[in-house]
């Protein structure tokens, strides 16, 4: 096993992460479902029963969480938002409609990001600080500009499982001096076997997704999260679960995250964080991206393109 590099001496750090994203996210991923009224109830059941069983599970486990809430959920669901928030866990942004990024110039990444942001903060009285693409790429600018309006974290890329930081890619005009002030934005790498989405999403038609696989097995997804749990506090790194309320707060699926949750907190080595607490803690503490890391080969592979 690795020598801690969490606080207390945490062998890992884990954070779950929740996606509140009611019908929005399935309508910019599957523009067709609109106007389904019987497919759209499957992501509705989110509001309507998945997100009181989520909050239940982890206030079990004593675990704080972060949420990703686009702004026209936080003003449909208010009560629900305000629910999360009660229950002391975070909430960041991820745009007002779950917009998918890659059809988006920057000025219009921009404008959602906004209107998201202030929608949460209206109703919570509070900054968000944390981020979440549902797509996961954004246009060249975009990592400056979140620094620039104080977001510290984002959850959106892949490509590590410790945290890293985001290069500066704004575009500063000549004669103009770049602000240095805002904190370095750190990226909490996502994998797709920590989510549930790619497990258990399912509409008949229009297909989602595309082939229908089989639902998998309850058994064997606990199985591979807890596998994946117990390699990433061998390795020492952190541990993002991406859940939605609708899938994983169903009455059977909710066990499995009890279970997890369970299996999580039987180790007295583990830090349970938010998003925000890991970002502010790898910023303190570590130097920088390691020679060669991928998001700054890709930053290179932009410029020269």
């Amino acid at each position: 096993m690795t020598e801690p590099r969490w606080p207390d001496r945490a062998r890992c750090a884990a954070v779950v992460t929740v996606d509140f994203n009611d019908v929005h996210g399935i309508l910019t991923q599957e523009p067709r479902i609109a106007g389904r009224e019987k497919s759209l109830s499957v992501w509705r059941y989110g509001a309507k029963r998945g997100v009181d069983r989520v909050l239940d599970a982890l206030e079990e486990s004593d675990v704080r969480s972060s949420w990703f809430v686009p702004g026209s959920v936080a003003q449909t669901h208010a009560d629900l938002l305000q629910r999360i928030d009660a229950q002391r866990h975070e909430t960041g942004t991820s745009g007002f409609r779950c917009e998918n990024f890659d059809t988006l110039t920057l000025d219009e990444q921009k404008q959602a990001f906004h209107a998201g942001r202030h929608a949460i903060e209206d109703r919570l009285g509070r900054r968000v600080q944390g981020f979440r693409s549902l797509t996961g790429n954004w246009a060249p600018g975009f990592a400056g500009f979140l620094r620039d309006e104080g977001i510290t974290w984002s959850s959106s890329w892949r490509g590590d499982d410790l945290p890293y930081f985001h290069l500066d890619d704004r575009a500063v005009p000549a004669g103009v001096a770049a602000r240095t002030d805002a904190p370095q934005l750190v990226e909490l790498p996502l994998h797709y076997e920590l989510e549930d989405e790619p497990y258990f999403v399912y509409n008949l038609s229009p297909a989602v997704p595309v082939g229908q696989p089989r639902i998998a097995s309850y058994r064997e997804v606990l199985s591979n999260w807890k596998q994946d749990f117990a390699a990433f506090r061998r390795f020492g790194l952190c541990y993002v679960l991406r859940l939605h309320p609708e899938i994983i707060g169903t009455a059977g699926r909710i066990d499995v995250l009890r279970e997890l949750l369970a299996e999580m907190r039987s180790h007295d080595d583990v830090w349970f964080a938010t998003g925000a607490q890991v970002a502010s803690w790898w910023r303190e503490h570590a130097d920088g991206n390691e020679p060669g890391h991928p998001v700054e080969i890709f930053a290179r592979h932009r410029e020269s393109a």
